[in-house]
Parts: C-alpha cells; sequence; structure tokens
C-alpha cells in the first residue's frame, strides 16, 4: 500500500517523482536488505548512557518484533558483567532476528564471546597505518595473521563469523581486499566497512564500494556479503549507508534515532524509511512499528529526541494552520512527503499565534458559530497569549537546568577528575603529566 500511494500520484499526473526514473535507479541497487541494529554495541557508547538489562531485553523483542535482522547485543570482553548480560540475552527467545556479539580480533575476545554462549560473532579490527602505530602497534602482516587466526579460532568453536574492518573508509583499496580475501578465507561470511570517524562523503563511498565490490575475486564474493557501517560526524550517516547499498551493499548497520558516540552512526528510522520509500527496496521492516520503536528508545536512553529530528521528530507531522483546514486536510501529502501512518505517527494541526483571525473567523462561521468583534478579539487573545505572556527568561533558565540535570545524568570523569580519583583513593600521585598528553598528540600530527 505505502507504494502504490506514490505511483498513484504519478499516474494523475499529480506530482513528478525523479527517483523512480530508470536512469536513476543504480545497476547495482539490492532488490531486498537487511538490518543490522547496532544499538546495544554503538548507541550505549554515547556518555555515559546505561541501560539496565530489563530496558535491553525490551528493546530487543521490539527490533524483533520490527523485523530487524541482526541485532548486535554487546561486546562481552569488556567486563564480566556486559558478559552476563549477552549470556541473559541469548536466553531470550527471538522470532526473527539474529543475535551477534562483538569482538576484537584476540583469542581472550573471542573466548568472551563463546563463553557467553553466542552463536554468532562480529571481529573487528582497524589495519591502516595510523591505527597500526597508535592504537595496535603492530605490523600489517601481524595485524593480519591475528584477524584471520580469530575467525579461524572462532569458527573452530562453532559460531558464524563476520569481519568489520575499522576505519576502512581512510585505508587504502589494495589492503581492504587483502584483508578481505583473507577474512573470507579464514571463514567470515559477511565483511563490512566501517567509516569509523564519519570522513567519507556519499560520491566517495559509491566509488570505494564499487571498487571493493568488483576488486574483489569471485570465489570471496560467493563466500561472503558486504556490510555497511557508517558513523554520523559530518552528518552523512545516512546519505553514506545509501550510497553504499547503491553499490549492491545488502547489510546496513543502523541505530535507532542514531544515538552512538560523538554524533552517532546512520539512524535506523531514516536509512529504512529512505530504502522503502524513495528506493522501493523491501528492508523486512514493519514501518509501522518505528515510531514505537523510537519512543522506548529514548526512555531507556533517557536521551531526548530532537523535535527536528526526521521520521521521529516531534515537529515532523506537526502544522500550525495558515490555509483553510478543509484544504490542508483535502490530501495531506502537498505538504508532507509521505503518509505519517506509514512509520505509526499521525499528522497534527494546531491553531497557533500565526493563525490569521479572518482564517478564525472563517473556522467559526463553518461551525456555525456567531461571534461578536469582542468574543473575537477574546478568542484571539488567548489564543495569542500562552506565548506572548511567556516570562521568556524563565523559560530559559528551566531549560538550562533540564540541560545540565541532564549532562549531569549522562557525567562520567573526565581524565583529570579521574587521576584526581586514583590520587584520593590510592594516596599516591600519577607518574604521568595530566595535560601533556593531548598536546603531545598534537606536536607529533603536526611535526
Amino acid at each position: 500500500m505505502r507504494k502504490t500511494i506514490f505511483k498513484k500520484l504519478e499516474a494523475q499526473g499529480l506530482i513528478a517523482n525523479y527517483n523512480r526514473l530508470r536512469k536513476n535507479l543504480p545497476p547495482k541497487l539490492p532488490d531486498r536488505v537487511f538490518i543490522w541494529d547496532e544499538t546495544f554495541r554503538e548507541g550505549i557508547k554515547a556518555p555515559t548512557v546505561y541501560l539496565t538489562y530489563v530496558e535491553q531485553v525490551r528493546l530487543a523483542k521490539l527490533m524483533d518484533e520490527a523485523g530487524v535482522a541482526i541485532i548486535n547485543v554487546g561486546f562481552p570482553a569488556l567486563s564480566e558483567e556486559e558478559k552476563r548480560t549477552v549470556k541473559r540475552i541469548v536466553n531470550e527467545t527471538f522470532t526473527y532476528s539474529k543475535l551477534t556479539a562483538s569482538a576484537d580480533a584476540t583469542k581472550n575476545s573471542v573466548n568472551a564471546c563463546l563463553e557467553s554462549g553466542i552463536k554468532e560473532i562480529t571481529i573487528e579490527s582497524p589495519i591502516n597505518g595510523l591505527n597500526l602505530q597508535y592504537k595496535l602497534k603492530l605490523t600489517k602482516e601481524q595485524a593480519l595473521q591475528r584477524i584471520v587466526e580469530s575467525i579461524e579460532y572462532a569458527k573452530k568453536h562453532g559460531t558464524n563469523v563476520s569481519f568489520i574492518l575499522m576505519d576502512a573508509t581512510r585505508t587504502p583499496l589494495e589492503d581492504i581486499l587483502q584483508v578481505f580475501e583473507a577474512a573470507a578465507n579464514a571463514g567470515a561470511i559477511r565483511l563490512g566497512v566501517a567509516d569509523s570517524v564519519g570522513f567519507i562523503r556519499p560520491l566517495s563511498m559509491r566509488y570505494l564500494m564499487s571498487h571493493i565490490r568488483d576488486g574483489l575475486p569471485d570465489a570471496v564474493k560467493k563466500k561472503a556479503t558486504l556490510s555497511i557501517h557508517c558513523h554520523n560526524d559530518f552528518g552523512l550517516g545516512s546519505a553514506n549507508t545509501l550510497a553504499a547499498m547503491e553499490e549492491g551493499v545488502s547489510y546496513l548497520h543502523t541505530c535507532i534515532a542514531g544515538f552512538g558516540e560523538r554524533a552517532g552512526i546512520a539512524p535506523f528510522e531514516e536509512v529504512v524509511t529512505a530504502a522503502e520509500l524513495l528506493y522501493n527496496i523491501d528492508t523486512g521492516i514493519d514501518m509501522g512499528k518505528i515510531y514505537r520503536l523510537a519512543q522506548s528508545a529514548e526512555k531507556a536512553f533517557a536521551l531526548p529526541i530532537q523535535f527536528h529530528k526526521p521520521i521521529i521528530g516531534e515537529n515532523i507531522f506537526t502544522h500550525e494552520v495558515e490555509e483553510d483546514v478543509e484544504e490542508m486536510m483535502a490530501n495531506p501529502l502537498v505538504f508532507e512527503p509521505f503518509p505519517p501512518e506509514i512509520v505509526g505517527r499521525e499528522t497534527m494541526i494546531f491553531i497557533g499565534r500565526n493563525t490569521g483571525q479572518t482564517l478564525i473567523q472563517k473556522l467559526l462561521e463553518k461551525a456555525g458559530i456567531r461571534a461578536s468583534p469582542r468574543q473575537m478579539d477574546e478568542l484571539f487573545r488567548r489564543i495569542k497569549g500562552p506565548q506572548e505572556s511567556l516570562d521568556k527568561g524563565e523559560a530559559q533558565m528551566t531549560y538550562y537546568q533540564v540541560k545540565k540535570l541532564l549532562k549531569e545524568l549522562l557525567k562520567g570523569y573526565t581524565m583529570d577528575e579521574f587521576w584526581r580519583l586514583v590520587e584520593q583513593v590510592t594516596r599516591q600521585k600519577p607518574k604521568l603529566p595530566r595535560n601533556s598528553k593531548k598536546q603531545q598528540t598534537a606536536d607529533q600530527l603536526l611535526s
């Protein structure tokens, strides 16, 4: 139904839909894509979000009901508590979704996943020069060997394995092809490109993914499918995810409301709605559950979703009357991109301070109400009154108090605060200077 709405409008000559022009449909576009949710891996990295087990299970069950293909339930090697949580979720019943858990390319990290009882492990590792020198402190050959051995070790213990190349969009193409071929030959069934710092733009993403696709041997492409994981640092998470999809990538990593570390990753609701309505691609998602899922995540994360957030923001389908209501409601698609019912929303129309007095009088007349000039003045005063009588200074103070409360709720320890805490507990002064590390790193990069 949702896809025929636009076809009918086109057939009647009421709209032009450039998305459906054959020349605008990428030849490698898949017929079906699968949503891979990262809310419990990426979403909880928002400082310092904490989800109770009950909240995690509730969200996971809602994702399962909505049709999410893969749910990453966490990183068991992070702590014993994380491992126990993953183990409990693994023992829950899911109808549709498959569960995976993340691991570094080390035996200990893989063991933590195995001990949690997970049946699919996602091994993550970078391989570019920056990460080899400053994070892994390994040669490229050592890192490759470690990745292969980790995949083989996990496979030997009866699990499916996906491999995600971290910071792939800043990694030389020949190295990406080398590590992907090695990972697939070791047994990985999915190969993921991660734009870990959101540093690529859509046209560049298409270039990269097309060259990865065409550069991999046919034998590798038969063994493993491609996935994409895009961070949103430049606000391009959704655009880059869709660009990768245009080049044939079928597993799309998302997070509810785009939550996550820094600017988060590609928002679930944006990617799904765009794929379904702009590309006419089946995502397997029951779109009517999108808004409910977003509201549940907002409550669990205790992070407010912006009012102007696409698809799920409070303002997206809300309109102040500036013309005849009947004309506005004759076909809401005049002022909305798609029927809000598709994503579990509804159109909200309200009378506000920008609604003209003449229009209000017209509305009353249509309702059979005759108001005197004095009554009209009183009605108009009351409509405009709440905003005009509002003490804006007081409202701003309340806003900043709420913002401060949210910051306190999410607050961890800065490095300076951490070292002060260490000093208080251990009664020992740290040997490294507290503030010189950042400047030292900056000096190294500039030298």
